[in-house]
């Protein structure tokens, strides 16, 4: 199973700050994240940046392994 590290508004939609899913690409873990949390879950976790193993997801077909580490971090500003 991947380990799923959530932060800040997609752990709070999701009501978790760490999950285990099972998932071979960056698409199907935000659909894995998504699956039953209704629209709102959805429009967060879309907008959210997804880094796998330390390497941003460029698109849904980035691959996932077994044991990766994934951080879903929402859209931030710094400054």
């Amino acid at each position: 199973m991947t380990r799923v590290r959530l932060f800040a508004g997609a752990a709070d939609i999701l009501g978790a700050t760490e999950l285990e899913l099972q998932a071979a690409t960056a698409g199907e873990l935000r659909a894995a994240l998504t699956a039953g949390h209704g629209v709102s879950a959805e429009q967060v976790i879309t907008r959210c940046s997804l880094l796998v193993d330390g390497v941003r997801a460029a698109g849904d077909d980035h691959p996932v392994a077994e044991d990766s580490l994934v951080d879903v971090l929402p859209p931030f500003a710094g400054g």
